[in-house]
């Protein structure tokens, strides 16, 4: 029986650049929360999508000598491919140029028309480009020839002055979001973000444009003919899309789905959704969401990971190199998920040959091995008081501490738990000395509970690592004759005891082969 639902989102990212390294981090995040929270009894929904609308789209199409449309959609395969080829196991794919999105755009804001929220007036002010936003000169810093900069990218930026458009009464909410953060102290994680939204709130919040009327590429306002939805104004709502806003023919989903758990995105735009999403909740009456988190940036060489500096990697060049699973292991147990991490192809390896191919690949390769010499493949039947072993006391405790550490967003930790089982099953294993054991029928007992043991941790390890990996538990599981795909409570699984004497064990390659440092590129350019 399902235990409710839980909604998770990924940013709807710029359709400007391919996915990188970056924006798989926070996409595997979500994944691995959605994952797990499937197996542990929730009905899950992972939105995720491309935001394609803003005048940085239509001048790269112009620039490309295509129509923004044509541009659009020659980006998608980039997105849903590295998705794909991640093993995200998204619900939903938001464009939104769809027309379900541009329906539930026209219905929110002409709810929040209706109730009083815009106005119209013209803007006067500073305007960056490539951030698509709009700054005080007090936000703004200057360069080396002393001209003035976007605060985010550093690049110039353009006077906005005279252009009609439609406002948002965000300074209203000012008060009402600083009540929100102060009565959900975890609305926004981790700690340091919180504290630089509540100081940036606290500053005062000055109204928000939401249309532009210069150009055409968005979303047309139902109550005003030339104007378009711009940005946030759009992007934010297709999170709503996603569960099924506005959409007649998804019955209620929208109401069972909302509010959404977790928002994952980067520090970058936690602003947005930790100061704007939330007034627009506000404002239209719906529930907040219950958390953002805003992670920190990869950094390779001590530079954030991005398109513009060069070392924004392709997830494909990775994985042809260490496997899909194992990229994902890397990237959400090495990082620690909220701080910014430095990341290496050296450290790849590192992990890769001592936590896969050491730990977890070695030890399901000779206890496979073991049970095809002396059970001729088959798992044999545990005597009396064999579940009396060091083995079952961590397995007892792994779903407590591991659902703990999902629960923190702690990934790093979570990982941890798993391995501190993997690592003590090679222990056993090294102190039973199976090897010895078979040698005389008086110790045969002895061989099948250790064995069975063995065996039954594998188990329970493919089961809490599936998050992290889940074709190669799968496989794992595969070759203890069990099916990952029949989990629905990761609790009950987890309960020692639950493998089946008899069932047919497979040897097959190792999972994890180990790596050899000096046949890799080691460098990140």
């Amino acid at each position: 029986m399902s235990k409710g639902t839980y909604s998770i989102t990924t940013p709807i990212y710029y359709v400007n650049a391919a996915p990188h390294l970056g924006t798989a981090y926070t996409t595997i995040a979500a994944d691995l929360v959605a994952r797990y929270q499937r197996m542990n009894g929730y009905d899950v929904a992972l939105v995720t999508g491309m935001d394609e609308h803003g005048q940085k789209v239509a001048d790269t199409a112009a620039a490309k000598g295509m129509t923004p449309q044509e541009w659009c959609d020659s980006m998608e395969p980039a997105f849903r491919e590295a998705w794909d080829l991640l093993n995200i196991s998204y619900t939903d794919f938001v464009r939104t140029t769809e027309p379900r999105q541009a329906k539930a755009v026209q219905e929110f804001w002409t709810r929040l028309h209706d109730a009083g929220y815009l106005y119209k007036s013209s803007y006067e002010g500073w305007y960056c480009v490539h951030e698509e936003t709009y700054y005080a000169e007090s936000d703004l810093e200057r360069d080396e020839d002393d001209a003035l900069v976007c605060p985010e990218c550093h690049r110039p930026v353009q006077r906005a002055s005279g252009e009609e458009n439609w406002f948002f009464r965000l300074s209203e909410f000012q008060q009402p979001l600083l009540d929100l953060y102060r009565e959900r102290p975890d609305f926004i994680r981790p700690l340091t973000r919180r504290n630089e939204i509540v100081a940036f709130v606290e500053g005062g919040l000055k109204d928000l444009s939401i249309s532009r009327s210069t150009f055409n590429w968005g979303v047309p306002l139902p109550f005003d003919e030339g104007h378009v939805a711009y940005v946030w104004a759009d992007a934010l709502l297709a999170y709503f899309t996603g569960i099924g806003y506005a959409d007649g023919d998804r019955g209620d989903e929208f109401e069972r789905r909302s509010p959404f758990q977790y928002h994952f995105v980067g520090k970058d735009i936690t602003r947005f959704h930790c100061v704007i999403w939330p007034a627009m909740l506000m404002a239209a009456g719906y529930p907040v969401t219950e958390c953002v988190f805003g992670h920190g940036f990869l950094l390779t060489k001590g530079e954030k990971m991005s398109k513009s500096r060069g070392n924004a990697l392709r997830p494909a060049d990775l994985v042809r190199v260490f496997g899909v699973d194992a990229y994902r292991y890397y990237f959400m147990s090495d990082v620690q998920f909220g701080h910014d991490g430095a990341i290496s192809i050296e450290r790849m390896v590192q992990v890769y040959n001592a936590d896969l191919a050491n730990t977890w690949g070695n030890l399901c390769s000779r206890v496979f091995n073991m049970t095809a010499k002396y059970f001729e493949g088959r798992v044999p039947q545990p005597p009396a008081g064999a579940e009396q072993n060091p083995l079952r006391e961590l397995a007892d405790e792994l779903y407590a501490a591991y659902d703990r550490c999902m629960t923190e967003v702690d990934f790093t930790g979570a990982a941890a738990a798993v391995q501190r089982l993997a690592s003590r099953v090679n222990l056993y294993v090294e102190e039973s000395a199976p090897w010895n054991l078979a040698k005389s029928p008086d110790t045969a007992d002895q061989l099948a509970a250790v064995l069975y043991n063995a065996l039954e941790a594998i188990r329970v390890i493919g089961l809490f690592m599936a998050p992290f990996m889940p074709s190669t538990s799968a496989e794992a599981w595969r070759r203890l004759g069990l099916d990952l795909k029949s989990v629905d409570g990761i609790q009950e699984a987890a309960v020692w005891g639950r493998l089946p004497a008899g069932n047919s064990v497979q040897v097959g390659e190792p999972l994890f082969p180990r790596l050899d440092a000096d046949a890799i590129d080691l460098s990140i350019e």
